[in-house]
């Protein structure tokens, strides 16, 4: 397993690898930049197939939280963690309080939040062991709802938000009764964002990896269950990934029937060439690490002083964020991933330390 040569890597500042035999915990943390502040990004736990899948994710998750926080107009770095290991099997407090002691090593390069696999109930067991961990305070959440901390209705809403701009500039549609979308993943993100299409009068397809998470969203907001083969390649008006990454490539962009894909799911992109591959399709892709910043956004105010209002004003920019993406996209003659991360560098190379 390679890093300097690995495709992944990108000027990666750090990489840590952190292995613990007494409690079975094997991670990695990698932080990407720290031009604007600190890292901050998401503790994931995932059963990877190998070491190889790992790295690679981790690569990828760290990068684009750099690229997130930059766009969010954030004073924060990119990074992630991933621990390997199956969440409904193999977490423990003992593995989690292990973590929590890596993460003190670092001195606060790199800050874990909730991620995939993970919960605040996890991040405040890590907490007993460091400092640096953030999204477990109980506050006003962005809604007006009590919070314990847990970025997902942030990062939901910003997606529900990023999809009604896609929707607007692709279909020329202000309003989202009967439009149809294709839910991919319902989790913690994923089933609040069906509950705000739901609300706005969208009609659902949905499917998950765990059978009572697909039930509760049909038996709660009227969702038509979808196979894991077809949901992608549904005659539907929005595709929403919002489970795992790299589900845009070369042989599932072929069969995509959506005009746009707007999910909140990190890395959608098999590669950087897929950003241009859709353009070519003709599908409006809402980059990833700009739909998805709500969360990342809610776990900053937390930092700096919880304000619901604020918070939510900031999340609902990214819908703006995201229309001037388009129209330079058209502009440029440019697909709308490469118009972010063009966006993106302007605000986080070249900062004087």
């Amino acid at each position: 397993m390679t890093v300097f040569t690995h495709p992944e890597f990108d000027h990666h500042e750090h990489l840590t690898f952190c292995c613990d035999p007494e409690t079975g915990l094997r991670a990695i943390i990698a932080v990407h930049n720290t031009s604007r502040g600190p890292a901050l990004g998401g503790c994931r736990m995932f059963p990877y197939a190998s070491d190889e899948e790992a790295l690679r994710d981790v690569l990828r998750l760290s990068r684009g939280m750099t690229y997130k926080s930059a766009l969010a107009n954030l004073n924060l770095g990119g990074g992630k963690s991933v621990i390997i290991g199956d969440p409904r099997q193999h977490k423990t407090e003992a593995l989690l309080e292990s973590m929590g002691r890596f993460l003190e090593q670092l001195g606060g390069l790199y800050i874990a939040a909730e991620d995939s696999g993970t919960s605040v109930a996890d991040l405040k067991v890590m907490a007993r062991q460091t400092s640096n961990v953030a999204g477990i305070r109980d506050r006003p959440g962005f809604d007006g709802k009590p919070s314990n901390g847990d970025p997902s209705p942030a990062t939901a809403w910003g997606t529900f938000v990023g999809i009604k701009s896609a929707v607007k500039h692709q279909l020329g549609r202000t309003d989202l009764e009967g439009l149809k979308v294709a839910v991919q993943g319902i989790g913690n993100v994923g089933y609040r964002l069906a509950q705000h299409l739901s609300d706005a009068g969208a009609k659902l397809w949905v499917y998950d990896i765990h059978q009572d998470q697909m039930d509760r969203a049909v038996a709660e907001l009227g969702a038509t269950p979808a196979t894991a083969e077809e949901i992608l390649y549904l005659p539907v008006d929005v595709v929403a990934p919002c489970a795992m990454g790299a589900v845009l490539n070369d042989q599932s962009i072929a069969k995509l029937r959506a005009p746009i894909v707007a999910g909140a799911a990190n890395n959608q992109l098999a590669s950087p060439a897929h950003d241009e591959l859709l353009r070519k399709h003709g599908v409006l892709y809402a980059p990833d690490f700009v739909i998805n910043a709500g969360g990342i956004i809610d776990v900053y105010y937390e930092r700096t002083g919880p304000d619901p209002d604020a918070v939510r004003q900031h999340v609902d920019t990214i819908g703006q964020t995201l229309e001037e993406i388009f129209q330079r996209s058209e502009r440029d003659d440019l697909p709308t991933g490469q118009i972010a991360d063009q966006l993106a560098e302007e605000r986080f190379r070249h900062i004087p330390r």
